[in-house]
């Protein structure tokens, strides 16, 4: 959990990302070694923060050339912590934006800067970051790679970016932020379904980002939609974690206070793909019963989310909200033609989920079973699995 914070407050001082990481890595094995005869301390992240910083500063000091660095990091030590003045109203005086904007330079590709700060902002293994993009691991991982490489090579610093080059790097750094989002909303794998320490760190990005960049339209967008879904939180598990469905969720437990949030950034945001998307997430709040909720509306805006940023997973969400709002059946024919169409979602486990829910309503109870079986062998999260298993469970029988 520590990880992204260390690896951002080591960037400054060394600035080079992918050295960053090797000292932040360092500082958590000395964790492992010291820990179990010392104990773990009263302030684990600061421990592991100042291991790391002073191995920086023993880095910087074998470099001759870096003497002056050297110096500037010495005083850091002497804090208790580092929260400097910006310099001007345009400065970022967050380590963890700052390295966002770094992993984003315009030396790497579109991929590569999202894929890295994925893996070194978010925490995310290559498996999670290779399900977000639907690709392969290996891809993943030499993506990573070659961008670490790319950049030590391009002598890419720990900096702050303005004017022109800022706006160039903005839209990799809000993808980065919205991935970080959703693996924290649903988690590719483990025990548990949440993981809010991602939520949490991207929801306070993006609301830094909106007072740095106030003119830009789909900051507010961005920000409009994880006010919004993260209103959910409370809901979507029970009480022994297990995931509960939107249509099943306690709307009373959604917090207001984040819906607010997420209304008026709303009324600030353009009409790109996350204005749109916070419009579809605004529709679902609005509504006070499940039963209640506006699908035409919704359905209407993913066919013009589908316009702006086609993808597979929007077509799949479109078929969902059709579903809803004029029947199963022509949504079922959607989600075959688009499973046809892209190969890449063979090993999405939405795909059978949603098309065995389709077949559930359809009545095509022992189709719907194998669906949502073939989901459940699919995903790596313990908590779908067990959801997915009740539902395969569920479908079959006579009459279903």
């Amino acid at each position: 959990m520590e990880s992204a914070r260390i690896i951002a407050t080591v960037a400054r001082i060394v600035r080079d990302v992918g050295i960053a990481e090797e000292i932040a890595q360092d500082a958590l094995v000395a964790a492992l070694e010291q820990w179990p005869r010392t104990g773990v301390p009263d302030r684990p992240g600061a421990w592991l923060t100042a291991t790391a910083k002073h191995r920086a500063v023993d880095l910087v000091r074998r470099r001759e050339t870096y003497a002056r660095k050297l110096a500037e990091a010495g005083r850091e030590l002497t804090e208790e912590t580092y929260d400097p003045e910006p310099s001007g109203p345009g400065d970022i005086d967050d380590d963890l934006l700052r390295l966002i904007f770094t992993a984003c330079h315009p030396v790497l590709s579109a991929e590569a800067r999202t894929a890295l700060t994925l893996r070194l902002v978010g925490g995310l293994r290559t498996d999670e970051i290779a399900r977000a993009f639907l690709v392969p691991e290996p891809t993943v991982a030499q993506r990573i790679v070659r961008a670490k490489r790319t950049l030590a090579k391009a002598g890419v610093e720990f900096e702050t970016p303005y004017g022109e080059e800022r706006a160039a790097r903005l839209g990799s750094v809000l993808e980065v932020i919205y991935l970080i989002f959703n693996e924290g909303y649903a988690a590719t794998a483990g025990d548990d379904l949440l993981r809010p320490g991602l939520c949490e760190d991207a929801l306070r990005l993006v609301r830094v980002l909106q007072g740095l960049v106030p003119q830009e339209g789909e900051v507010h967008g961005l920000a409009a939609l994880l006010e919004i879904q993260a209103s959910r939180t409370a809901a979507r598990t029970g009480p022994d974690g297990e995931p509960v469905l939107l249509a099943e969720q306690n709307r009373r437990r959604w917090n207001r206070l984040l819906i607010r949030r997420g209304f008026a950034a709303l009324e600030r945001a353009g009409t790109g793909p996350y204005a749109l998307q916070a419009a579809i997430a605004a529709c679902h709040a609005r509504a006070v019963r499940y039963e209640d909720t506006d699908w035409r509306t919704i359905a209407a805006l993913y066919e013009r989310l589908a316009v702006a940023a086609p993808s597979p997973v929007v077509e799949l969400n479109r078929a969902v909200a059709v579903s809803m709002a004029y029947g199963p059946e022509t949504a079922l024919d959607m989600v075959d033609r688009l499973a046809a169409a892209e190969p890449g979602l063979g090993d999405y486990h939405l795909l059978p989920s949603v098309r065995g829910d389709l077949l559930a309503r359809l009545g095509r109870g022992e189709e719907a079973r194998a669906e949502f079986e073939r989901a459940a062998a699919l995903t790596r999260n313990e908590r779908e699995r067990a959801l997915l298993r009740a539902r395969a469970a569920g479908s079959a029988g006579p009459g279903r």
